[in-house]
């Protein structure tokens, strides 16, 4: 399993069209995708899921990945983040 820490800097946290661009990106990946905030955890692929988790501006999430590509599966998402999720 493949982890790694991130803060959310994008003003909208991670709500509506940027939670669209981390979902498509997280269905690109074969390997099962987690984020958690505090205490919850969310499937990342999973809209609902992701928005559940409430991720605002300054949270730090973690993005889990277990499977054949979770190494790139977690910096992909990673680098969406720091990009302010422009694709």
């Amino acid at each position: 399993m493949t982890t790694k820490n991130i803060e959310i800097k994008n003003t909208e946290g991670l709500h509506a069209r940027p939670a669209t661009y981390f979902i498509q990106k997280a269905n690109s990946f074969r390997s099962s995708i987690w984020v958690e905030n505090s205490d919850r955890r969310a499937n990342a692929k999973s809209l609902l899921g992701v928005l559940s988790l409430g991720i605002s501006q300054g949270d730090i999430i973690t993005i889990l990945a277990e499977g054949p590509d979770e190494e790139s599966a977690v910096e992909g998402l990673v680098d969406l983040v720091i990009s302010g999720f422009n694709k």
